[in-house]
């Protein structure tokens, strides 16, 4: 008999059209600037890329220094790479002698005092912003928020979901439909995601002058670099973004109604160790507030339920409002062998993945399970290549690649369907790669920096600084960027700065009342 997977991927096939084909896509990528000699910038964010706070495709994050490249959504991967391509090359065009960091882990750094908050300007939502950064950096340190990644934004198109929710016989409004298919999706991301840590994993070694100490199964490469042997993601280790200090915080996936309450409570609920920090000292504030989090972004979660909000709207409010509109995939390194941090395989194979992830079936997620999947995401993190190494499915150990296969044999006839009105495979082609790296784990991203450090005998930093200079050569040679699309970018630096300045003139209320209001709801 068949599984459910494969019968509903069968009716959408045996429905008209291709309704996979066609997903939106985008791409947020993050990017410390470095100086010449590889240390980290300590110039402002440079006034030609235009308003950190207003450019829509070129920010910053956490500091000054740490860029953020976002393409609009787009119906085919090729063209959201090449918008990100373009902004690459448009930003190097800006940076004089400086350069983008090639790693996800960041290195040579400053001790914390000195890492610059970004800035945003004097309006109360540019002042918000740096705020709710320099909370961050009494939270969990600023060293930390110098780690960088590439997100990956997905959303099923249009017309999927009419087809689909009559092909499931689904009797329910078609907003909470959605929103229940995206949750449904997002958990079997959580059960899986450490297939992606697996594969795209980019961070097995670090400079220990960032790990200050907390150096826990790591091992030393040289004088400069720890690494684990097996390690495929530190980045998303308990070295990274997967910390302790959030284990305490539980938001349910398992209906958008309890993921938004949850959320919702954590920012209005008092944590004694951040009351100690002080919220507004002296005049100057620390952090937003005392609360298990500042504000929703807060919340570090390798995927995320999404939606536009509309100016001054936050998150949890503009979920409520219309549900989920897209996901977030926060979980991928940026890949130190693409000038882009990213290529075309990657985002179809995630993109066919989460698809996969939708078809199947998908459980509510309960504590029991939800600590598996912890353990299963972080042991991969450091161990993913170790053939001694078990994931635990339903409480049995699996090994990575006997599971991985299982998965990429679906996640295959997914991205056949999706290849099934092109002339090409590329889809498929994609998976197909993946499960030479699953069969190869010395072909994973992980294994090769491995065994470059180890050929040429460089430091992570040596490594790291050889790799930015290829990068920006890369972007140097390549053919210029036509006049229309580089006035694209012009205009929107130009753009963005008078957007800014509308924001501060506009402003009729002091921060502190701005606040209040922005936080009434606790």
């Amino acid at each position: 008999m068949k599984q459910r997977f494969e019968k509903r991927l069968a009716a959408i096939a045996a429905a008209s059209g291709n309704a996979l084909q066609g997903g939106l896509k985008g791409v947020e990528k993050e990017s410390l600037r470095v100086a010449a000699d590889g240390y980290l910038s300590s110039q402002p964010h440079p006034v030609s890329l235009g308003s950190a706070l207003t450019n829509r495709y070129i920010t910053t994050d956490f500091s000054e220094a740490l860029l953020e490249f976002v393409t609009p959504a787009f119906a085919t991967s090729w063209e959201a790479l090449q918008c990100l391509c373009d902004i690459h090359q448009f930003t190097y065009s800006k940076l004089g002698e400086e350069m983008l960091w090639s790693a996800s882990m960041p290195c040579l750094i400053p001790v914390d005092a000195d890492i610059p908050l970004a800035q945003y300007g004097p309006s109360n939502v540019g002042r918000m912003k740096t705020i709710y950064r320099r909370g961050l950096g009494h939270r969990y340190g600023r060293q930390m928020q110098l780690i960088a990644g590439v997100h990956f934004n997905y959303s099923l198109p249009t017309e999927f979901w009419p087809q689909y929710q009559q092909i499931l016989g689904v009797q329910r409004p078609a907003e909470e439909f959605r929103s229940d298919q995206y949750l449904n999706l997002i958990r079997n991301f959580r059960r899986l995601g450490w297939l992606i840590l697996y594969l795209f994993g980019a961070s097995p070694a670090l400079c220990k002058s960032f790990a200050s100490g907390a150096v826990a199964n790591l091992k030393s490469f040289d004088a400069d670099t720890y690494f684990a042997p097996y390690g495929t993601s530190l980045r998303m280790s308990d070295l990274g973004y997967s910390n302790k200090n959030q284990s305490r915080i539980g938001i349910s996936l398992n209906s958008l109604d309890e993921y938004v309450g949850d959320l919702s409570q954590a920012i209005c609920t008092r944590e004694p160790a951040y009351e100690k920090i002080g919220v507004k000292v002296d005049g100057q504030y620390r952090q937003l507030n005392a609360n298990l989090l500042q504000i929703e972004n807060e919340f570090y979660s390798p995927v995320r339920p999404k939606r536009v909000a509309k100016s001054g709207e936050q998150p949890t409010a503009a979920l409520r409002r219309n549900g989920i509109e897209y996901v977030e995939i926060r979980s991928l390194d940026i890949n130190p062998f693409d000038p882009s941090g990213i290529n075309q395989n990657a985002m179809r194979f995630v993109e066919a993945l989460l698809i996969y992830c939708l078809l199947d079936d998908s459980p509510k997620l309960e504590a029991e399970e939800l600590n598996e999947v912890a353990n299963n995401h972080a042991g991969t993190a450091k161990h993913g290549r170790d053939p001694d190494f078990r994931l635990l499915r339903n409480g049995l150990p699996v090994t990575l690649r006997e599971w991985s296969t299982e998965i990429l044999s679906k996640v295959l006839a997914v991205a056949e369907l999706i290849d099934s009105n092109e002339a090409s495979e590329s889809y498929a082609d994609a998976v197909r790669l993946m499960q030479k790296l699953v069969d190869d784990p010395h072909e994973t991203p992980s294994a090769r920096m491995l065994l470059d450090l180890e050929e040429t005998q460089s430091s992570f930093f040596e490594y790291a600084v050889s790799l930015a200079k290829g990068h920006s050569d890369y972007f140097a040679s390549i053919t210029p960027l036509e006049e229309s699309r580089k006035a694209v970018f012009e205009k929107e630096v130009a753009d963005s700065l008078m957007r800014q300045e509308a924001i501060e003139a506009a402003d009729d209320i002091s921060l502190d009342d701005y606040l209040q209001r922005y936080f009434s709801n606790c």
